[in-house]
């Protein structure tokens, strides 16, 4: 009898390395036991927040620190 594998929940950095979102996916995610932390650039305020929302569901009980910048250039 073959046990049958476990899925584990997407993490926080698979969740943005899937996104439809090219900014999204360039984003780099660290992660600790107590926190997650996002940095890089997009192109607007939204996608900033578009990339913590998309994470927050994701952290349990981390707190995430958003240091994503915006460039708008």
């Amino acid at each position: 009898m073959t046990a049958a594998p476990v899925l584990l929940p997407p993490g926080p950095a698979d969740v943005l390395s899937h996104s439809p979102l090219p900014q999204l996916r360039r984003l780099e995610v660290a992660e600790t036991e107590a926190e997650v932390v996002i940095t890089g650039t997009v192109g607007s305020f939204y996608l900033k927040q578009l990339a913590q929302e998309t994470i927050r569901p994701t952290l349990g009980c981390r707190r995430l620190l958003n240091r994503v910048e915006v460039c708008s250039a």
